[in-house]
């Protein structure tokens, strides 16, 4: 039987070790098996293609994220016409540069960017027409980032972590999550960038860990 999807989660790494990442969807999603296999998990082959691709990354997109349906053409008759999935992109690092490049291209051809998450996409500048959020392994590249596109809401570790830990073991990474209250103040709130990640998750449709 067919998968249908109604919208698809796009891991996009760095330049590291798979097995940071593999760490990375274990902590966030529990049993990454059982959700490759029954969910709309899409992980962007890095040890193939360069993560700082936006091209590569649009393509594979094109390859995995939509669909064949069959629409009326203009002259009567039916055709097939593809239909790309909503997606959500969580980005780590180089994965950054190649992310949002990719993301304002499936944007064009006609796809929807449900939100856009760049986890230390240092020096790369954000924006879009889609809810874009950051999150920092300290606060000076929180800070340095923000020059940059801050996003809608952030997070940025505080004792600071490795570069590489925030991405492997977001569930250690402690520190400052900046949002809005419902009642629109501005404010900062202790938490994991694990327990950020899914509420952001959450919030445009998608859960975290089962």
């Amino acid at each position: 039987m067919n998968r249908i999807w109604v919208m698809a989660v796009v891991i996009i790494a760095g330049i590291h070790d798979p097995k940071l990442t593999e760490s990375f969807l274990c902590k966030l999603f529990g049993d990454l098996r059982r959700r490759c296999q029954s969910g709309n998990l899409l992980i962007f082959p890095t040890q193939d293609y360069p993560a700082y691709s936006g091209l590569d990354i649009f393509n594979y997109l094109c390859s995995v994220a939509q669909t064949p349906a069959l629409s009326p053409p203009p002259r009567g008759g039916f055709g097939q016409n593809p239909v790309k999935l909503p997606i959500i992109l969580i980005c780590f690092s180089a994965g950054v540069v190649g992310a949002i490049a990719a993301a304002w291209m499936w944007q064009q051809a006609g796809g929807e960017v449900k939100a856009f998450i760049a986890l230390d996409g240092w020096g790369v500048p954000l924006g879009g027409n889609f809810p874009i959020y950051r999150m920092s392994h300290d606060r000076f590249t929180h800070r340095t980032s923000a020059l940059l596109g801050a996003g809608i809401e952030s997070f940025y570790a505080d004792p600071p972590v490795e570069h590489l830990n925030l991405w492997s073991s977001p569930q250690t990474a402690k520190g400052w999550w900046l949002h809005r209250t419902s009642t629109g103040v501005e404010t900062a709130s202790p938490a994991t960038a694990k327990t950020v990640l899914s509420y952001w998750l959450k919030t445009h449709g998608e859960s975290g860990e089962d």
